[in-house]
């Protein structure tokens, strides 16, 4: 039997700095209990682990918050901990996300020591006008210094994040924001449009009617520039706001998109192991509370059933280019997918929101790229 995998993803709920668009479960480290945090942290994963014995962990991924936010010494504390607890020789991608101007030379070199093989930074966009705008304290000469910087230490597997539908972005900003983007060659980049989360700052600021957001369309055209630019540039899209060039898809996110296991450690993260979802405590006194007391910090779980199961693996799986592989799906679930699907896929085809290779794969047209969400409500089973 071959050994189980399950992924683990990690989560540092500390900043130096709030965005005012983020929603994200974060905290401003100052005056925090970090060392407790790391700690507790620490104990989390020796109760999962305790559960599950043999297993091959094929990709940790460190988020946040900010993990770059930690000093040299806690960061070291929290690998040397991960170490101990994970083979690290069986992790093919150890991810650990960064700001631009957090990342010193020591913090590289013990991310370095411990195998972390991939950096995600946040830059969002390369208009200075823009950063201080969605309150980035970064600037994009600090960014430019940061990539100099790990190529300078032959670091290279690194993917940056932007932003698109800032407000007062233009088409012609974003075009600018993706030229300089590309100048640096990076393997991976990930772009999102901007959406307005509850409990920001901005979302207040719109409700007074104090911010302007670029339009629908604007927005849609933004999308465009953004895929016709990358394909240009030899980079597949291979999965709706991810682009790379090939062998260096992200194999973390994958794992989510595939509807794959993975653990969820850390403030307010979310894990999905043996078909149950669960959630952790996200303020940071709630998760440490049940920890002390020797207990998991889990807040809520759910068991799917598999009806949900079917449509998870339906709308993780049709944000991939690849789509959804047919022969694992009636694998998994024991089932002709068309006697599930059937018509769905004949309205859906017939719209030319999907591509569907019977047998074989099930995928979203260009067309269904832009309607992504109407199309993923389609396969929700009444």
């Amino acid at each position: 039997m071959s050994t189980k995998s399950i992924s683990a993803y990690i989560h540092i709920p500390f900043c130096e700095h709030i965005c005012y668009y983020c929603d994200f479960n974060k905290v401003f480290i100052e005056g925090q209990p970090v060392d407790t945090y790391l700690k507790m942290l620490d104990l989390e994963m020796q109760l999962w682990l305790d559960r599950y014995k043999d297993i091959k962990i094929p990709t940790i991924y460190i988020g946040g918050g900010t993990p770059t936010s930690l000093s040299a010494e806690q960061l070291e504390y929290l690998l040397e901990r991960i170490q101990q607890r994970i083979d690290l020789s069986q992790v093919e991608e150890f991810t650990v996300e960064a700001n631009p101007g957090d990342l010193t030379e020591e913090k590289l070199w013990v991310l370095q020591k411990y195998g972390v093989n991939r950096l995600s930074m946040g830059v969002q966009t390369f208009n200075n006008r823009l950063l201080k705008k969605i309150g980035r304290k970064h600037t994009a000469e600090d960014v430019e210094e940061t990539l100099n910087f790990l190529a300078k230490n032959d670091f290279n597997n690194v993917s940056i994040d932007l932003i698109y539908a800032l407000p007062g972005q233009t088409l012609a900003d974003f075009e600018e924001t993706l030229k300089k983007a590309l100048s640096y060659q990076l393997p991976h980049y990930s772009m999102y449009s901007l959406i307005l989360e509850n409990k920001t700052m901005f979302m207040n600021w719109v409700r007074k009617g104090n911010l302007t957001l670029p339009t629908q369309d604007e927005e849609a055209m933004m999308f465009q520039l953004a895929i016709d630019t990358m394909k240009q540039a030899g980079y597949d899209q291979y999965e709706v706001s991810n682009f790379a060039k090939p062998n260096f898809y992200s194999k973390h996110n994958l794992v989510y998109w595939n509807n794959e296991h993975y653990f969820g450690w850390g403030a307010g993260a979310s894990g999905y192991v043996d078909d149950l979802r669960y959630r952790n405590y996200g303020p940071i006194q709630h998760y440490l509370k049940p920890l002390q007391a020797g207990n998991l910090p889990i807040l809520s779980e759910e068991k799917l059933t598999v009806k949900e199961q079917m449509e998870e693996e339906m709308f993780l799986g049709l944000r991939k280019s690849a789509g959804v592989d047919i022969q694992k799906f009636e694998k998994k679930f024991q089932t002709k997918f068309v006697d599930v699907y059937g018509s769905v896929l004949t309205e859906l085809v017939a719209n030319g929101y999907v591509r569907y290779n019977e047998g074989e794969f099930i995928q979203l047209t260009q067309k269904g790229l832009f309607v992504g969400n109407d199309v993923f409500e389609k396969f929700l089973i009444d």
